[in-house]
């Protein structure tokens, strides 16, 4: 009998952006953003995680974030990109991330705060002391990325069922 694969999520907060005369759906990385994007790309290669799915808010920032992370990736995994991402609570993101095929193991969400940082807490009943301790000191800036893993199916997903395993932010 073997032990089925635990379901990773990479919940990934956009870059930082730009605040030109747009409407906030429609604001761009600053440089400082596209740099950070791109190192948050490498970590998460160096992590050696096979996205299978990624999960991205369709606000122009958070593309632009996910397109210089992927350049990254030794692997792209399919894209989606969610309307229901933009704005949306921890509440809302739990229900995007039910409807995720139980074929899908790992799958990296990109969107904003707060209900990135938001859906990380909620979700995480249990964290590694270092990952905690790490989010806890630097919250949840532009370019941060959570790692977190549950067991079961993607419909089981709910607040307190998994655990904060790794944690980066773009000054570490």
């Amino acid at each position: 009998m073997s032990v089925a694969e635990p379901r990773r999520i990479v919940l990934f907060r956009h870059a930082k952006a730009d605040w030109p005369q747009v409407s906030d759906h429609e604001r761009p990385l600053a440089e400082r953003g596209r740099m950070d994007a791109a190192v948050a790309g490498r970590k998460l290669a160096d992590s050696g995680v096979p996205f299978d799915l990624a999960l991205c808010s369709t606000a122009t920032r958070t593309r632009e974030t996910w397109k210089l992370a992927v350049h990254e990736l030794p692997h792209r995994p399919k894209t989606v990109y969610e309307e229901r991402i933009y704005e949306a609570s921890p509440g809302e993101l739990i229900t995007v991330l039910n409807e995720t095929p139980d074929d899908i193991h790992n799958v990296i969400l990109i969107g904003h705060n707060p209900g990135v940082q938001g859906l990380t807490e909620v979700v995480c009943g249990a964290s590694e002391a270092e990952a905690r301790e790490r989010m806890s000191r630097r919250g949840f800036p532009a370019a941060a990325f959570a790692v977190v893993t549950f067991e079961g199916s993607w419909k089981s997903l709910e607040p307190g069922v998994a655990t904060l395993v790794d944690y980066w932010a773009p000054s570490e």
